[in-house]
């Protein structure tokens, strides 16, 4: 999906390398889900049960704008 190549690509170019460790552990945990998924979560149509990567989908809600 172009857009979540927008966003991720986006994360990536602007935060991934100076992210933490754990940081940079959720966003990978992202990208091994699948588009749809993905989507949903960035779009606020599903949920995720870890709060520590329910907190970097809402960073990357807010720096793509889609809150």
């Amino acid at each position: 999906m172009k857009e979540l190549d927008v966003v991720m690509g986006g994360y990536l170019e602007q935060y991934y390398t100076t992210a933490s460790a754990q940081d940079q552990a959720h966003f990978k945990t992202l990208l091994e889900m699948p588009d749809p998924d993905l989507y949903g979560l960035l779009l606020g149509r599903s949920e995720i049960d870890d709060p520590e990567i329910e907190l970097l989908v809402k960073f990357l809600r807010a720096m793509s704008g889609a809150n």
